[in-house]
């Protein structure tokens, strides 16, 4: 799964890196998704995940995607504008065994498949369902839902229609729900080194493949008592040293990390202070070692003794390691290495 740009990572390079890998398969969230990957010169399949709109479909037949279809409608439209030179068009259906967002019910799905249309024009490849719970340690409701996709899947066979493959599987499911690896997995925020729940052991090692980092722009003294920042909500309770960085929410750190938050310089960890500005962020330095303009800022990653993770972030502005990855926006400055630990040299975060 590469989608929301790679879960803030780049879409386009880790599907360039993954490809070399031998993957051949990408997820993505939406066509435009799909079309970015396309124009970057992936050529694997590319399985576009969430909903699609009518007018979308002749972007989706022109760039070669694979959609996951969850309606009637969607499915007669497809089948009016595919190609008679690109028929069967190959389709992926969703099965509703319980997220109760996207798919379709057993009857709608089997009805559907058993219509006309899925004679020449479409071809069902695969037959997929999303779990709901499955980083939940109680299985009970997970296993409900391969119980409804496996009743699924035996009433469509049953009824002669050929399904070739069979999916369910996210991060949770493969790292927790071995029963759910069925033909083919979705591996998603464990490709970026997380596992959904941070307490609960994962039964693999996985290790984050993102640091993020940026350096001190500005230092200064100011005394007990000063207000710091939009709105004042921190005064400082001492004569102390604060040191201004170029990060901000335009570039997704959260402005919940307002007076919560943490950064590492010198191998230290120094706290926010006041609240996140658009592009600054201030922290109080009184007791690191000697901070002066150019010295490295670590937002995310590890120093020598110190680290800070997706899950500290997250924890910090009462969100999930998703949305804190996800939300690293195109200002952050990305650069690609073997063992990712740097800022570009203007100081911008990256």
């Amino acid at each position: 799964m590469v989608k929301a740009d790679g879960y803030g990572h780049g879409c386009r390079i880790m599907a360039d890196t993954l490809s070399k890998l031998g993957i051949q398969q990408f997820g993505v969230a939406s066509v435009q998704e799909g079309i970015v990957l396309r124009e970057a010169g992936i050529l694997g399949q590319i399985l576009v995940m969430g909903g699609i709109f009518p007018w979308q479909l002749k972007d989706l037949i022109a760039f070669n995607l694979i959609p996951t279809l969850s309606s009637d409608a969607v499915a007669h439209a497809l089948s009016q504008i595919v190609p008679h030179d690109r028929r069967p068009y190959p389709i992926h259906l969703e099965v509703d065994t319980g997220m109760r967002r996207l798919g379709f019910t057993v009857e709608e799905a089997l009805a559907l498949l058993q219509s006309p249309m899925m004679t020449h024009t479409l071809s069902c490849r695969g037959l997929m369902t999303h779990l709901a719970d499955a980083d939940n340690p109680d299985p009970a409701f997970t296993l409900d839902q391969l119980s409804h996709l496996e009743t699924a899947v035996l009433r469509l066979r049953s009824a002669n229609v050929p399904i070739p493959c069979v999916h369910a599987a996210n991060t949770a499911g493969i790292l927790w729900h071995p029963q759910a690896c069925l033909d083919m997995v979705r591996p998603g925020l464990m490709l970026y080194g997380y596992a959904p729940v941070p307490k609960r052991e994962a039964p693999i090692a996985l290790q984050p493949v993102m640091t993020l980092t940026t350096k001190v722009v500005h230092v200064k003294t100011v005394e007990k008592g000063e207000p710091v920042s939009y709105g004042g909500i921190h005064r400082t309770r001492r004569r102390s040293r604060l040191a201004v960085v170029p990060i901000g929410y335009a570039h997704g750190y959260a402005r919940q990390l307002s007076n919560k938050g943490e950064v590492i310089i010198h191998d230290q960890r120094c706290p926010i202070v006041g609240r996140i500005c658009m592009d600054m962020t201030i922290i109080d330095v009184t007791d690191a070692s000697m901070v002066k303009p150019g010295d490295d800022v670590i937002v995310m990653g590890k120093s020598e003794k110190q680290e800070i993770t997706a899950y500290d972030l997250a924890t910090w502005q009462e969100s999930i390691p998703y949305e804190v990855l996800c939300n690293l926006g195109p200002h952050v400055h990305r650069v690609y290495e073997p063992l990712a630990n740097t800022c570009d040299e203007a100081g911008e975060p990256g």
